[in-house]
């Protein structure tokens, strides 16, 4: 009967929308920390410091009182608050009314003295603070499995790209290094962003704690000194020192900035790495039994690659939202921040959650082909090499300007098997049977050795690794081995 009852319920959540980032995407820990069930939870947890804060500051509250409330924090009746706000209209009375059922003893002191904001706006900033705490371990492995593989081809010659067009050479580990020091940068955003963090503490209905003034008899010491112990209890080192009833929303712009500059970074890298894989130099994973297309069988296309660049953009876009909210803020605060806020700030997580998740699969499996590599090189070093072979020619005795002149010629001439026949480029074999050209035929092997056009790039990727990533890395060593499997 169980498992007939167990799969009615699941048919009839088949007939809900339900977010994929939830369902289909983001890890369980992210989904947790955003979920009703922690929300709430918190809620109590809140009711109970500030309990224990009055108590302690005098007022009368017992300790039979506060050992009820903690006895109940976590086993909420949830069709009963439902029916409560139902009834009530008002989510945060129906779960003190909630509460107080299963704690009539505690139940006059549940809540005194504060306004809604005291637990919505406070739980809100505990999940951020610990939104940011399970992204920057994903965010520090993603760039450890960036900097293995960096420091793996630092020195791989490989066709750099400008306007997507050959340029000089570069390495496949500077590119990567490309990749990292925006990653470096996004680490350390998100670190500003969660360690300026501060609590909203117990500032009452506009801010002013007027009705912990009332309470406290007019002690203003002990109104501060309330604030303080609250802040302490949730486990933040200061609180705002003033706000209106809410928080400034500002504060969500400062976090969901570095979430959507985050989310620039990611799709420029997983980009690049699209784009190299139709050029056949580096692949994302791709599993033995992994189709492509339903069309096409042989392909292998980098679906998380652009998977990372779907989400991204949606990260990108949310910024749009705590923008626009925090500029039509009234006063002391209006309501039309709430129904936003309760998609844009965990839509911001959960989808930078799973992207980081998927960039960490991507990275701990590209794949590079040398060969390939080798090939695009060889294509186009002929004509990048036209300098070394001029400077060659002057310092055996010959005229610049007219070596320039051959060389033109005959790389117009290679140009144009290239672009007009198809052909490969020639232009090497045309110097060598240039006899003007004789007196350098010894020197061209070396002066087309791809290392010799790389110019510092493993050296820069030494240094770098050693002295901007690595250094990075070390507060998250614990965490460093933590592999990531991806559903779908």
């Amino acid at each position: 009967m169980w498992g007939l009852n167990s799969t009615m319920a699941g048919a009839e959540e088949m007939n809900k929308y339900r977010s994929p980032l939830v369902s289909r995407y983001t890890s369980k820990e992210m989904s947790y920390n955003f979920s009703d069930k922690k929300k709430f939870i918190t809620w109590r947890k809140l009711w109970i410091y500030l309990a224990k804060a009055e108590k302690a500051l005098g007022l009368p509250i017992t300790d039979a009182q506060i050992a009820e409330m903690e006895s109940h924090a976590e086993d909420i009746d949830f069709a009963m608050a439902a029916e409560e706000e139902q009834k009530l209209r008002h989510d945060v009375m129906a779960h003190i009314h909630t509460f107080a059922h299963c704690c009539p003893t505690a139940a006059p002191i549940i809540h005194l003295g504060a306004t809604s904001c005291y637990v919505g706006d406070n739980t809100d900033l505990i999940a951020l603070r610990d939104g940011f705490n399970i992204l920057l371990p994903k965010l520090a492995r993603v760039i450890d499995r960036l900097a293995n593989f960096a420091e793996e081809y630092a020195d791989l010659p490989t066709l750099g790209f400008t306007h997507f067009q050959p340029a000089q050479l570069t390495t496949v580990g500077k590119r990567a290094c490309l990749w990292l020091q925006d990653l470096v940068m996004d680490v350390r955003n998100l670190e500003q962003a969660r360690d300026n963090l501060r609590f909203r503490g117990v500032k009452g209905t506009t801010g002013t704690q007027a009705s912990f003034l009332q309470l406290f008899q007019g002690d203003r010491d002990k109104v501060e000194e309330l604030d303080k112990m609250v802040t302490e209890m949730a486990g933040f080192k200061k609180a705002y020192l003033v706000t209106g009833q809410t928080y400034s929303r500002k504060v969500d712009i400062n976090c969901m900035s570095t979430l959507a500059s985050l989310g620039a970074s990611v799709h420029k890298i997983c980009t690049d790495i699209r784009l190299l894989a139709n050029l056949k130099e580096i692949e994302e994973p791709f599993e033995k039994e992994q189709i492509g297309s339903s069309a096409m069988p042989y392909k292998r296309n980098p679906m998380r690659a652009e998977r990372c660049c779907s989400l991204a953009r949606h990260l990108i876009t949310l910024m749009a939202d705590p923008l626009q909210t925090a500029s039509v803020q009234w006063l002391e605060r209006t309501l039309d921040d709430s129904a936003n806020r309760r998609i844009s700030l965990p839509e911001s997580f959960l989808t930078a959650d799973i992207i980081l998740s998927t960039l960490q699969n991507i990275t701990e499996g590209l794949v590079v082909y040398p060969k390939v590599i080798e090939r695009h090189i060889h294509h186009e070093l002929p004509f990048m090499a036209t300098e070394n072979i001029i400077m060659a020619i002057v310092k055996a005795g010959g005229n610049r300007q007219e070596c320039h002149e051959k060389i033109r010629v005959l790389s117009q001439e290679a140009a144009a098997v290239v672009k007009q026949e198809g052909g490969d480029n020639d232009l090497l074999g045309r110097i060598q049977r240039d006899p003007y050209f004789a007196p350098i035929l010894g020197q061209l092997d070396a002066l087309l050795d791809p290392k010799t056009f790389i110019g510092r790039a493993p050296q820069q990727v030494k240094k770098f690794l050693a002295e901007e990533v690595r250094p990075l890395l070390e507060p998250y060593k614990a965490n460093m081995d933590v592999k990531v499997e991806l559903v779908l």
